[in-house]
């Protein structure tokens, strides 16, 4: 489609690639298979302050604009943002804004929204963290971040947990759940026969040599006989890390973990490591491009396990299940969407080490192989089928278009 032609659409995220998480993979997702359709600019924070300030044509967006000089300026991104959109709507005359969150990129969202009213306000909700420490955080401006959800004029939340949310914070427009992709897209294999090959040697000679060896080194401290524990998750406390690393106390020598992902909490759970005497059955992996992730997945037999205190979703269970791998999660937020008990994945307790214990303990037993392949396979065909970037990339044009339209 002509660039004259397209819908203009100006984004507000407070982060963006190099810093990835959840929403920032949505972003790019969306972005570069919508690129065809609508041209999108994008305000973000400089959280490193040694990116471009400005840059063309990255991921589907045509400008990407990075305001401050390090990440205590993210504080300052609502009223930055706010005076760089004003300059670019004169320029370019938006037929919508989309804010990633109801964060700072919400509240500079509302600002604008309060200037240009006519221009409608999408509002993503990709939000993990408990009611309680959002309110902990927003409770000296509460009217203000409730207005977040009240102005927007379509509220798109990733589950129906964060619908139900929007709702209770006094949202009056239209909200639909449209939920982040779980495919991950090895480009090297054919998902479907990703379980069925991945121990077969020819299949796997068939890899790039570079990328077999890498693999090699990857699992270098795994024995024949271990059993592999592997999350994916940011080190803070929701996604309740702690109660697994004291889980593997309940767990023979033979059963390992490997924690992929960084953050505050890194320092405190590597002394639990320590206090617990499991240095040598648990590596911290650190922060990993998702699109690398399959390579940390390539062992047999391996369980995914995030015992999460809140989630939003849960991406990383998503791409655990597309890769024929059982999952393990806590019946909290956005998870039980997509996990049902016994029929894609299991449920532990939470907070509950012995509970993360007795799950993994289930799932390893010879007596319950049937089952286990069975629920294994459902999860993956549950992925494909709902949760690929394809049909969410066409859900979220059909929601630009109603608002580009005034269709809302």
């Amino acid at each position: 489609m002509p660039a004259e032609n397209k819908k203009r659409i100006l984004i507000f995220s407070l982060a963006y690639h190099p810093f990835v998480g959840g929403a920032e993979v949505a972003i790019k997702e969306i972005t570069e298979r919508l690129g065809e359709d609508f041209e999108f600019d994008m305000i973000t924070a400089n959280l490193s302050g040694h990116e471009p300030k400005e840059i063309e044509n990255f991921n589907g967006i045509s400008r990407v604009y990075r305001l401050g000089a390090g990440k205590f300026d993210k504080y300052r991104f609502p009223w930055l943002a706010y005076n760089k959109a004003l300059e670019l709507q004169q320029k370019n005359d938006y037929d919508a804004v989309w804010a990633m969150m109801a964060n700072q990129a919400g509240l500079a969202a509302l600002k604008f929204k309060r200037r240009f009213p006519q221009i409608p306000y999408l509002l993503t909700l990709q939000e993990g963290d408990s009611e309680l420490n959002i309110w902990l955080r927003t409770w000296f401006i509460r009217p203000i971040y409730k207005a977040i959800y009240r102005r927007a004029d379509y509220i798109q939340a990733i589950s129906n947990f964060l619908a139900k949310r929007a709702k209770r914070l006094g949202a009056k427009c239209p909200i639909e759940v449209v939920p982040n992709g779980g495919v991950i897209e090895l480009n090297l294999v054919d998902l479907k026969d990703y379980s069925k090959q991945k121990n077969n040697a020819e299949f796997v000679a068939e890899f790039d040599s570079t990328i077999v060896k890498e693999i090699e080194q990857i699992n270098k401290n795994l024995k024949k006989g271990d059993n592999l524990i592997i999350t994916t998750s940011r080190l803070v406390k929701k996604n309740g890390i702690v109660y697994l690393i004291q889980a593997m106390k309940f767990l023979p020598n033979n059963f390992k973990l490997r924690i992929i992902g960084d953050g505050k909490l890194k320092l405190k759970l590597k002394k639990t490591v320590k206090k617990l005497n499991l240095k040598d059955r648990v590596e911290f992996i650190g922060q990993i491009d998702f699109r690398k992730l399959y390579k940390y997945y390539w062992y047999k037999p391996i369980i995914f396990v995030r015992p999460s205190l809140s989630e939003g979703l849960g991406n990383v269970f998503l791409e655990a299940m597309s890769m024929s791998i059982p999952v393990i999660g806590t019946k909290v937020g956005g998870i039980p969407d997509f996990l049902v008990d016994g029929e894609t994945g299991w449920f532990c307790k939470v907070k509950n080490p012995e509970s993360i214990a007795e799950k993994i303990n289930y799932i390893l037993s010879e007596k319950n192989k049937a089952e286990v392949e069975r629920v294994v396979e459902n999860a993956q065909k549950l992925v494909a089928e709902k949760y690929n970037w394809n049909k969410i990339a066409g859900e979220m044009k059909n929601i630009f278009n109603k608002l580009a339209n005034g269709q809302e």
